[in-house]
Parts: structure tokens; C-alpha cells; sequence
């Protein structure tokens, strides 16, 4: 057993991003200025994009992506019950109210065959979620959406660097949101990205990002002098800041060496694992990058001979960090408050939910983590029942 406790979803800092963060420092421009507008530039190149909008969290990013298409009272939005929270908050927030659709037992994602069932008169937008990093179905999803002139927003948070059929997730839909909080792929600590297809949509998200003001801080207080502003609506503090982009911009040079890392892991894994009684992650589908943001397992008690929750307290015990992604959104007790939502009218997110694990997979893990987390699954669930 290990001495040391594996943290779950570890980032990798490496010397270029200490160095940046302290140039940030000796600057003295810490907020919204010169290093995020370079973050935004580089994001939009890596991504084939024009339109960037970096935020101090993905939240935010989903929050002002309803608001940029004019979302709030009498609205409803389609997302996903396997999901974080803030997918469905950032719904909410805006004015409009979720609508769950239940996902594809094989890939996870939300089905769209479950979509067609829940659009209605008032239906405005599908907010879809790439979970783990595995794409959406987004031919399908994008041509259902059109022929009922609906809105797409994609929920990125797990999929930087995912592509389906030959194009980049976030560029698909009419928006796409990022995360790069402290476990997902890259990393700014926190912070998040939007990306636009409509500028004028986007200059309002800017907008509404920073207080609603007519121009950002960096405009304000620049060597290029004092401009006044305007305040043009209620807006938020969702600004990224220098010192988060100061890391952000040295991740985004590394994405491809991490993903490699990653997808070594997501091998040895599939490897490893291949002839125990657990559920494993479907094969990659053709055509499409998957991003290896989550390795999840199933543990199904008559299968494993335990329940996910032991097998959970028994990874601990080994000193290996894993989570849970995600319990289905039904499950909590606001959402049953709320919605009168109930788990068992999303069968197949609820099963998925009481029986999902994830294993780390950060870049960050050398050979010996990666086989220290092996040898734990493999004695856990080899010892079954006995646990």
C-alpha cells in the first residue's frame, strides 16, 4: 500500500507557470489585463475561433452563455441529469428553467432521442454536456436544434480538447463553455472560457462579465490613458484575472503532451482492468478525440460483491483519491424540492450515478501511481464480497 495519500485529480505546475505567475506579480497588473487577453487570443487560435471571452470559472461561462442568447422567465432550457451542479444552476440563474433529459447508457451523454421527448412550446435551448470528454452526438443534436430553431450550448468543462468528426466541441454549437479549474486538463487554479460564434454576443458577454461596464479595466488604466465608462446593464463579477492566465497561458503550450500522458493512463487502464466484474469506459468512437478528463468505473454490487460505497472507503484506506461523477441531478434534495424531480424518471442516470468511480488520471501521475492505483482496484475487487 502506498505511504503517501494520491490525491485525485492532481494538477502539473511546472517551473514555466512559477515563473510567469511571479512576473505577473513584479507588475503589479494582477487583475484583468495584458496576460488574459493573451490567454483569450491563444485559446482562439487553438481552437479555430475569433470570438474568446476568458471568466473566472466555467460557472460563470455557462451563466453568461443563457444570457447571451437572451434566456430568462417562461423559458426552458434542455441539459443533461449527469452533470455537476452548476450546469443546472447556471439554468436557473438565468431565469429560465431545466428540463432533464436522461442520457445513453453506453456513452453517458445525454440521448437525443430523450431530448425530443421533452421539447415543448417553450423550449429555447439544449445545454449539452461532453461528459468525461467523450463528444456528444452533435449531428444529431445540432440538426434537431435547428429544425426547432432552438439554441445549443455546449458544456465543455470536460472536453478542451475533444473533437467530433473532424471538428472541435465548443465550436459546434452557437456557444461552448471551458473550465480550467484546478482538476480539469489545463489549469488556471480557476477560470473558465467562452467561445462565441456571434461577436455582437459576445461583446455583451464581455459586458456583463465585468459589472456590465462599457470597457474593461485594462482599457481603463492603460499606458494608452484614462477612458471613462459606462455602465450598460447589471452586470456580474465574472472577470479572469492576470494571475490565473499567467498559468493559463504555459498549460495551453503543454495541452498535447498532457493529453498524451493521459491517454497512456486511460490505456494501462483498460488494460489492467479488463477482466474484472466492473464496468469500464466504451471504446473510443471513430471519428472523434476523446479527452481523458475521467476514467470512470462502474461497481454494480452483484457483479463486484460490493457496493460503490465500499469499494470508495476501500481505495481511501489504500491511501488512493478517487470521486464520484456524478450522482444524477434528481438525487439531490433541492432539485426534488424545487422540480419535484425524481431519480428513478432518469433510470439510466440514476444507475450510472449509484455506481460510477472515477480513477486519477492526471498528468501529473508517474508509472508507480498509475500501477499503485491498479493494484488497489484489482485486490478491492478480486477480494469482492469479503470486503
Amino acid at each position: 500500500m502506498r505511504k503517501d495519500f494520491l490525491v485525485f485529480g492532481q494538477p502539473l505546475l511546472e517551473q514555466e507557470e512559477l515563473e510567469e505567475v511571479l512576473d505577473t506579480v513584479k507588475s503589479a497588473w494582477l487583475g484583468t489585463g495584458p496576460k488574459v487577453h493573451l490567454f483569450e487570443k491563444q485559446f482562439a487560435d487553438y481552437k479555430g475561433v475569433e470570438h474568446t471571452a476568458a471568466t473566472n470559472s466555467c460557472t460563470a461561462a455557462l451563466h453568461l452563455a443563457c444570457l447571451g442568447h437572451e434566456l430568462g422567465d417562461g423559458d426552458e432550457v434542455i441539459t443533461t441529469p449527469t452533470t455537476f451542479c452548476a450546469t443546472v444552476n447556471a439554468i436557473i440563474h438565468s431565469g429560465a428553467r431545466p428540463v432533464l433529459a436522461d442520457i445513453d447508457p453506453t456513452t453517458l451523454n445525454i440521448d437525443v432521442k430523450e431530448i425530443e421527448k421533452k421539447i415543448t412550446s417553450k423550449t429555447k435551448a439544449l445545454l449539452v454536456v461532453h461528459f468525461a470528454g467523450r463528444p456528444c452526438d452533435m449531428e444529431a443534436i445540432v440538426d434537431l436544434a435547428r429544425s426547432r430553431k432552438l439554441k445549443v450550448i455546449e458544456d465543455c468543462a470536460h472536453a478542451i480538447e475533444t473533437e467530433y468528426r473532424g471538428q472541435k466541441v465548443g465550436t459546434i454549437g452557437d456557444m461552448g463553455c471551458f473550465s480550467f479549474y484546478a482538476t480539469k486538463n489545463i489549469t488556471t487554479g480557476e477560470g473558465g472560457m467562452i467561445v462565441c460564434r456571434d461577436k455582437s454576443a459576445l461583446l455583451r458577454i464581455k459586458t456583463l462579465a465585468l459589472h456590465g461596464l462599457s470597457c474593461d479595466a485594462w482599457s481603463r488604466f492603460s499606458d494608452s490613458g484614462y477612458r471613462h465608462y459606462f455602465v450598460e446593464e447589471a452586470g456580474f463579477k465574472y472577470n479572469m484575472m492576470d494571475l490565473q492566465a499567467a498559468i493559463g497561458i504555459h498549460q495551453l503550450r503543454k495541452i498535447d503532451e498532457y493529453w498524451q500522458r493521459r491517454q497512456k493512463i486511460w490505456n494501462r487502464y483498460m488494460e489492467a482492468f479488463a477482466d474484472l466484474p466492473i464496468g469500464l469506459p466504451p471504446l473510443i468512437e471513430k471519428d472523434t478525440r476523446h479527452a481523458y478528463h475521467l476514467f470512470t468505473i462502474r461497481i454494480n454490487p452483484d457483479n463486484a460483491g460490493m457496493s460503490r460505497d465500499d469499494f470508495l472507503e476501500a481505495m481511501t484506506e489504500r491511501n488512493i483519491g478517487v470521486g464520484v461523477h456524478y450522482m444524477s441531478i434528481p438525487e439531490h434534495p433541492y432539485y426534488q424540492r424545487a422540480f419535484s424531480w425524481k431519480a428513478e424518471d432518469f433510470p439510466e442516470a440514476c444507475a450510472f450515478g449509484r455506481e460510477t468511480v472515477s480513477l486519477p488520471i492526471s498528468p501529473k501521475l508517474n508509472e508507480q501511481d498509475t500501477e499503485d492505483v491498479i493494484d488497489a482496484v484489482r485486490s478491492i475487487i478480486l477480494q469482492g464480497a469479503k470486503i
